[in-house]
């Protein structure tokens, strides 16, 4: 009798892996790349063919030209293998440990920010420590800086972080954010900086 379940035991054991182990994974991956291709190789974000960055990890951007994103997780990087969990919410007294007290110094002698009203995203990582947006507050603040480093009028500058302006999922889910990369792409777009002028060299004849 044992010997009548061994051998069904062990055939619906092999059919199960081949299922789910080869069949069901070709199946999902096949209709991802169907029907979503760009989310399913990573959201990539690409500029005249190359790619630049994905849509769902921030970058950090420096320069005064540019919107800058939240700090990450990874410290000046925004590492990938850094990312990690946390559930440290406004009422969690640890999360003053996680404060980047550079940035808010910054936010008040720089962007003119008033203690007390810097944005959170401004000064602390997200959950992940790799979240792309920032807030309509966050990026509102910084807007006087690259309006005043790119010479561009701040209204027009207004008007596009507006229209990069993404409200919530769904009309519910979450609150209004700004994707720092695609934000930035569309300002260098409108907005390109002066490329250097190439160095002249000067011919001169001896007598």
């Amino acid at each position: 009798m044992l010997r009548g379940l061994i051998k069904p035991a062990i055939m619906l054991t092999l059919s199960l892996c081949v299922l789910t182990g080869a069949v069901y994974p070709a199946l999902i991956t096949g209709a991802a790349q169907l029907l979503f291709s760009p989310q399913a190789n990573g959201s990539l974000v690409r500029v005249n063919g190359v790619v630049v960055g994905s849509a769902l990890i921030g970058q950090n951007f420096t320069h005064d030209e540019y919107f800058h994103s939240r700090p990450s997780a990874a410290g000046s990087g925004y590492d990938g293998t850094a990312s990690s969990g946390t559930n440290k919410g406004p009422t969690d007294r640890k999360l003053a440990d996680t404060l980047v007290a550079s940035r808010a110094d910054s936010a008040v002698t720089m962007l003119g920010a008033k203690r007390g009203q810097i944005p959170a995203d401004l000064v602390t990582a997200s959950g992940s420590g790799l979240d792309p947006h920032i807030s309509p507050a966050n990026a509102a603040l910084q807007l006087a800086r690259v309006a005043r480093a790119r010479h561009v009028d701040g209204a027009a500058l207004q008007q596009l972080l507006d229209r990069h302006t993404e409200g919530r999922q769904f009309g519910i889910l979450g609150e209004p954010r700004v994707n720092v990369l695609l934000l930035n792409i569309a300002v260098d777009s409108a907005f390109p900086l002066p490329r250097p002028a190439a160095p002249t060299i000067s011919n001169s004849s001896s007598k």
